[in-house]
């Protein structure tokens, strides 16, 4: 049996347990007043999204089929009005009612006409904090994906937005509800290793994955801030929120030594390309990547570049690209702890190896991804057959495996958690307050940025200096740091 916290033993008594707690929330409302009144369907809470990429996709369906019960969806807002049309045809897929749609320069109009309740915001991440802000500013309610913006300065739009309007972001950080995650956080938690004074974390992508951020507008700094930013704001959150505290100081170094024209040439190839549809290279690269040939991305890309002129199928050793495969981060903490962290863009497998270094012992994790590319049938973020590795070890002592929490779905189970998270009316009760805001957002992005100014200027960075009024956010409390340890077990060598 897995155990998971209140009792539960896997996916399906989770479930089961998520649809007590909503039974048992509306027992409550049932016994409020008169029973017509209690009865009555509640208003639905409306939602707009702005920018339908594939990332768009879940939160779109999410509205229209798992949530229809308590969220409509009433706008649709893009820049290229080829992708809005593909997004009215989901909502008549999934029998809905179709959203009016908007061009992203008419997104105040929306603001006004369409009166969402609360604004999702997929579009690049450059672009967050524009929308945001003006979201934040009309009186609604924002829900950003990662990462919440890309550099300090719109950190710090958002950051005064919020104070300004008393209004806070949702930031969607899934990868805290994934249940082995989660049952890292739970084990640091519990003190099985005491206090923690290091970690040291290792996430590699493939070349399947880890090439799509190089043939994408992520490959350009100015769209995504780096991998630091947009791919590392996962990461950094994880061991921000896994440990309770907040980063202080950073050093970093980072090169780009693989997606790059001299490796194309090192492969054999003439050279770099626009593009994959067109290549005549086609037949002898690696990394061809075709729009044409998957239903999906040809429908929402190729189908719409005459509008945009955007190419989701760039060349991946092309020298637009200005952002870094391979980097290796080391972060102070308000706490005392320090991580070492290394991404690298072009590997074997994808996952992570990460180990808490404690007073008591050592907590050793690893995941292995499946194979995913974005806007494909592949599960994102999913957990290979076998793939979850936990366990304890003490000081002195053998070590202890851990049976790994399982779920299931995008993101090893975590999408589904995190929905119900942000979309029902009443989620249960969260011992790990895996919400997270804009002062989570926040202090993960800013660990990326500052890793960025190391690139540039070599110098380390202080965290906090590079934005005002960063609040804390709000961590579970972990074990206490100031009463007395157990002495380890005394043993001959």
């Amino acid at each position: 049996m897995n155990n998971l916290p209140g009792g539960l033993t896997g996916a399906v008594d989770r479930r089961a347990f998520l649809k007590t707690m909503s039974a048992a929330g509306l027992g409550v409302a049932l016994g409020a007043g008169p029973l017509r009144a209690a009865t009555a369907p509640a208003a639905r809470k409306r939602y707009a999204i702005i920018g339908l990429g594939s990332r768009a996709q879940m939160y779109h369906d999410a509205i229209e089929r798992d949530y229809r019960e308590h969220a409509e969806l009433v706008a649709l807002c893009d820049l290229n009005p080829g992708r809005i049309k593909v997004a009215q045809r989901r909502s008549g897929a999934n029998g809905a009612p179709v959203p009016r749609g908007y061009l992203h320069t008419d997104f105040d109009a929306m603001l006004r006409e369409a009166k969402p309740d609360m604004l999702v915001v997929t579009t690049v991440d450059a672009t967050h904090d524009d929308y945001i802000v003006r979201a934040l500013d009309a009186g609604v309610d924002v829900v950003t994906e990662k990462p919440m913006t890309t550099d300090p300065e719109k950190c710090q739009r958002i950051l005064d937005a919020c104070a300004r309007t008393g209004r806070h972001v949702r930031v969607l950080f899934n990868y805290r509800y994934t249940p082995p995650r989660t049952q890292v956080k739970d084990l640091l938690m519990s003190g099985a290793i005491g206090e923690v004074r290091s970690v040291d974390f290792h996430w590699l992508l493939n070349t399947h994955h880890g090439a799509d951020y190089f043939r994408r507008w992520h490959g350009e700094k100015k769209n995504s801030g780096g991998l630091m930013i947009h791919k590392s704001t996962h990461h950094f959150d994880l061991v921000n929120w896994w440990l309770g505290a907040v980063p202080v100081t950073v050093h970093a170094t980072g090169k780009r030594e693989f997606y790059t024209p001299e490796m194309a040439r090192r492969y054999g190839l003439q050279s770099h390309h626009e593009r994959c549809h067109t290549c005549p290279e086609q037949e002898k690269c690696g990394f061809f990547f075709s729009l044409a040939q998957n239903p999906k991305l040809k429908e929402l890309y190729l189908e719409q570049e005459s509008h945009d002129g955007y190419f989701r199928d760039q060349c991946v050793f092309h020298p637009r690209i200005d952002i870094e495969d391979t980097m290796n981060v080391l972060v102070g903490y308000d706490d005392g702890v320090t991580l070492t962290y290394s991404l690298n863009a072009f590997n074997a497998w994808e996952g992570y190896q990460i180990a808490f270094n404690g007073t008591k012992g050592r907590i050793e994790h690893s995941i292995v991804e499946k194979i995913y590319v974005n806007g494909t049938d592949t599960e994102q973020g999913g957990i290979a057959e076998g793939g979850v590795r936990t366990r304890v070890i003490p000081l002195r002592g053998a070590a202890r495996e851990i049976e790994p929490w399982v779920g299931t779905g995008g993101h090893g189970g975590g999408d589904k958690l995190m929905l119900d998270d942000l979309f029902l009316p009443r989620p249960a009760p969260d011992k790990y307050l895996r919400a997270a805001d804009e002062r989570a957002g926040a202090q993960s992005i800013l660990i990326g940025a500052a890793a960025n100014l190391c690139f540039k200027h070599g110098q380390p960075v202080q965290v906090q200096s590079l934005v005002r009024g960063l609040g804390r956010p709000a961590y579970a409390p972990m074990p206490d740091r100031t009463g007395p340890l157990p002495m380890p077990e005394k043993r001959n060598a």
